[in-house]
């Protein structure tokens, strides 16, 4: 055992989840690759949990929060703030959202439980419908809506969650149906729920289930969702903490493939935008978010440093259409995987959409989960040089790919073989 893992170990929790038998420390990163102490280079195929968005090391952020360090750092939101302005300006043009307001937070799980802050408030109700499998935060509120029990420590919860079906198209009761079967199943059960309930706050959904193994329903479920929800006056809150700001390829954001019936009322967003910082926030309709009738502030929310780094990040994607990279590569990427995985007994599924790419491992044979197979990969994986993530929710295990949304064709083509031959050294 290192002497940094036996640090860790003496001070930090023991539910404080690390990768690999012989965890690695991460010294610095540059584009899509990063060093870990002992001088070993990775191409990064998960991105600090899809959080590095760009690149590592991008010059034009490490510069935006060089020259804003000089400046201030941290001043509250008690005071006028023009990086803060500045970015939910940008923020509120992409969201698609009308009349948008823009709350800045310093992590998803925040953003999420202002969501629901503002949806019970708006609303007068604590029950909120939220999607079996999903996974929305590690603080209590945020549990109380987690529908993956791997991620949920604790039934106790400030609010009433029900759970509907959707969020996993080749599992479940509905698995066998076609799409449209599909979609009118789901909606009957809202339906259902709803029947059975006061009227609730809010659906909060993934429109891609990052955790739980990068699964999604077919286009359009909760366009059809939401002409239900609309029926009974109930918000739709988009968490796109994983799919926002182009991860997916085809769209800004995930919610986009199920607009028909219109944008969500609330959508939070983290991780990506801010490359590294610590950046959350939500976007909702200005009735909506100024629905609180007390004081709020935010202390570390907004702080000039963090929106530095996000307004010259969101700006470098856009600029360099980052969005339509992550389609044209992601989509060579899924296709060579899936030709990998039609020779693979193990391999039951590779999915995703853009960068965000899934593949569910079983045991041969079986439609069974198989963790330890998981895990295999990810140790051999690392040891060709090539990071990844997992997850998955109720049995199933699933490797995550999520690599910076620069990634190169020739990049791209180096993580797959280096994939390939991982999963061949497990089955």
């Amino acid at each position: 055992m290192n002497d940094l893992y036996s640090r860790h170990r003496q001070v930090l929790p023991d539910w404080l989840a690390l990768y690999y038998d012989e965890p690695i420390e991460i010294t610095h990163g540059e584009g899509r690759h990063v060093w870990d102490s002992a001088g070993n280079k990775y191409l990064d195929f998960f991105g600090g949990i899809l959080t590095t968005m760009t690149a590592h090391a991008l010059p034009e952020v490490t510069k935006a929060i060089s020259e804003q360090a000089a400046r201030i750092i941290h001043s509250s939101t008690l005071y006028l703030n023009r990086p803060m302005v500045e970015l939910a300006e940008r923020v509120a043009q992409v969201s698609g959202i009308p009349d948008a307001r823009v709350f800045f937070t310093t992590s998803g799980t925040e953003a999420n439980d202002t969501a629901l802050l503002l949806a019970t408030a708006h609303r007068r109700s604590n029950t909120v419908l939220a999607m079996r499998n999903s996974y929305h935060g590690r603080s209590f509120s945020a549990v109380g809506i987690t529908g993956n029990r791997s991620w949920s420590p604790t039934s106790l919860s400030p609010l009433q969650t029900l759970y509907v079906h959707g969020g996993v198209r080749t599992r479940g009761p509905f698995a066998e149906l076609d799409d449209r079967a599909f979609v009118d199943a789901c909606v009957a059960d809202l339906r259902d729920i709803l029947g059975h309930t006061r009227p609730p706050a809010a659906l909060i959904a993934e429109p891609i289930q990052g955790v739980g193994g990068f699964t999604s329903p077919p286009d359009g479920l909760y366009a059809a969702f939401r002409e239900v929800l609309q029926e009974h006056g109930v918000l739709w809150i988009a968490d796109e903490v994983q799919t926002g700001w182009g991860r997916t390829g085809d769209h800004l954001w995930g919610w986009q493939a199920h607009a028909q019936s219109g944008p969500p009322d609330l959508v939070t967003f983290a991780k990506g935008i801010g490359n590294g910082s610590s950046i959350g926030g939500v976007i909702a309709r200005a009735e909506i978010m100024n629905c609180l009738d007390a004081n709020s502030i935010s202390t570390f929310g907004g702080t000039q440093l963090t929106m530095a780094a996000g307004l010259a990040n969101l700006n470098y994607l856009l600029e360099h259409d980052l969005q339509g990279n992550a389609r044209r590569v992601g989509g060579l990427l899924i296709e060579r995987l899936r030709a990998v995985a039609a020779q693979l007994p193990g391999v039951r599924e590779v999915r995703g959409r853009g960068l965000m790419i899934g593949i569910e491992l079983v045991r041969p044979g079986t439609d069974e989960a198989d963790p330890q197979a998981a895990s295999a990969v990810l140790e051999a994986a690392r040891e060709g040089g090539l990071l990844l993530g997992k997850g998955g929710g109720h049995n199933t295990s699933v490797l995550r790919i999520a690599p910076p949304l620069s990634l190169t064709v020739a990049e791209a083509e180096e993580g797959a073989a280096i994939l390939e031959r991982a999963l061949r050294s497990t089955y």
